[in-house]
């Protein structure tokens, strides 16, 4: 037994957790675009496979799944697990899937700081920034390059999670024996001109498609949505962020991308971070004819056309 083939899939994360309210609206338009073409799966539903030196996918119940053209992956990097869904991805990718993202793109956006890498290497402005691998926090609190004050992040984490401003070196040392040791921190130069703002804007396919300036409540430093931030679509306000949001795509190898700037003097933009999994408001009207657009790009051309 074989399920019924699909071109294009938009792949999720495993059941309970509850989409982005923006992946249910692509959902719903990739059906109205490819119909029974169009497949949603969650990576709890699928089943590897190795037969007769061919790669495989079953459902649980053992029908034999095809591969589709296009992934649209929805998952969160930072909650991807290297035996797990990086696995399945490389499997699908394998099997001949364009991945919108591609794998190494969503890896290469899980940790903060190796993101920071591949930006600083492209010639990107990107905030001052100290990490570690193994040494003491207490050795980086020393360290001659070490200044505040300072944001604090985790290398993992998302929607302001795990991060706060360090105004100085003792309140970093009074604090320290409560910070998460389970992955490295990062400690990043504060942009004290975008205290409590940033600028979001998402990029799909080279080109940016929405953005939206995005305040924080009270005079809190961290301006994301989820943490009760408010949003202002300003498109096209601000063309040099909005190139330097696509060359920061393009430096990590990303289709779909949600590029978050730091406001700087006199009308310059630093690179905080780069979302793979972006989400947007409904009155980003722009991003999903954009990602079904491209989708319809890397399916070629139609069964239809002759």
């Amino acid at each position: 037994m074989t399920v019924q083939e699909a071109d294009v899939w938009l792949l999720v994360r495993e059941h309970p957790t509850v989409p982005l309210a923006s992946t249910l609206r692509l959902a719903q338009a990739l059906k109205d675009a490819h119909g029974s073409r169009f497949a949603l799966w969650r990576t709890d539903e699928l089943v590897l496979g190795v037969r007769d030196e061919r790669l495989v996918l079953y459902t649980l119940g053992g029908a034999e799944v095809p591969a589709p053209k296009v992934v649209c992956v929805r998952q969160m990097p930072s909650s991807m697990h290297e035996a797990r869904e990086v696995t399945l991805l490389r499997h699908l990718e394998r099997m001949g899937a364009t991945m919108l993202n591609p794998v190494d793109a969503h890896l290469a956006c899980r940790n903060k700081f190796q993101q920071l890498q591949a930006l600083a290497l492209a010639g990107l402005p990107v905030p001052d920034t100290l990490s570690y691998a193994n040494a003491p926090l207490e050795g980086v609190l020393h360290s001659p390059h070490f200044e505040a004050p300072c944001v604090v992040k985790s290398v993992w984490g998302s929607k302001g999670r795990e991060v706060f401003l360090a105004s100085d070196k003792r309140m970093l040392h009074d604090v320290q024996g409560n910070l998460s040791q389970q992955v490295p921190l990062l400690f990043q130069d504060y942009v004290h001109h975008s205290h409590g703002r940033d600028l979001r804007v998402v990029v799909v396919d080279g080109k940016p498609v929405a953005a939206q300036i995005r305040t924080s409540r009270g005079d809190t430093l961290k301006s994301n949505l989820a943490k009760g931030g408010q949003a202002t679509l300003c498109a096209g306000h601000y063309p040099r962020a909005e190139e330097l949001a696509v060359r920061a795509a393009q430096a990590l190898g990303l289709a779909v991308a949600g590029v978050d700037l730091l406001f700087g003097p006199d009308d310059t933009f630093v690179i905080c971070e780069v979302n793979a999994v972006p989400g947007w408001r409904p009155e980003m009207t722009d991003v999903i004819p954009a990602i079904t657009a491209q989708i319809a790009r890397a399916l070629g051309p139609s069964r239809d056309s002759g």
